[in-house]
């Protein structure tokens, strides 16, 4: 029975779980983006975002309890730096799951997590207008053309 099951367990006894997230955490933070299965990616979303959010307030206390789940002070570092600067407007989401596939060996489903601020193309294109789409066939520029043409080819027909 599954009465009460919050979360994956990710076929691991709960040291190896806990062992697992404290590893990804890091290369996450370390990195701004890695590749593992979806089940792996989201279970680490859940993990990883109230961190962050610990580390957008900044204060000693948050960074200790932050330390007590990773175990490392260069990515406490780093995420107490410039990752929460630059997540500190942001209310929350700070990771995008993408899925890339299926895996060759065992047909596992793949993902990217990333950390959403911290991917430069995505930001380049987020100015960029998105051109509008229109129906085929409707009245549209190409019609009232056609017909401006075909009014002024009969009027100067009837002028000869």
């Amino acid at each position: 029975m599954r009465h009460g099951k919050k979360f994956n367990h990710l076929g691991r006894k709960k040291g190896h779980r806990k062992a697992l997230l404290k590893n990804l955490s890091i290369a996450l933070i370390t990195h701004k983006r890695i590749n593992t299965t979806l089940a792996k990616a989201k279970a680490l979303r859940v993990h990883v975002e109230p961190l962050i959010t610990k580390a957008k307030k900044g204060d000693q206390h948050n960074r200790r309890v932050v330390f007590s789940y990773l175990q490392n002070k260069e990515a406490v570092t780093e995420l107490f730096g410039p990752v929460a600067a630059k997540i500190g407007d942001r209310p929350g989401g700070y990771c995008r799951i993408i899925k890339t596939g299926t895996r060759a060996g065992d047909a596992a489903e793949m993902a990217m997590i990333e950390l959403v601020d911290f991917n430069e193309l995505m930001l380049a294109n987020k100015g960029a207008k998105k051109k509008t789409r229109r129906r085929r066939g409707g009245k549209g520029k190409g019609t009232a053309a056609a017909a401006a043409t075909a009014v002024a080819a009969k009027a100067s027909s009837e002028e000869e």
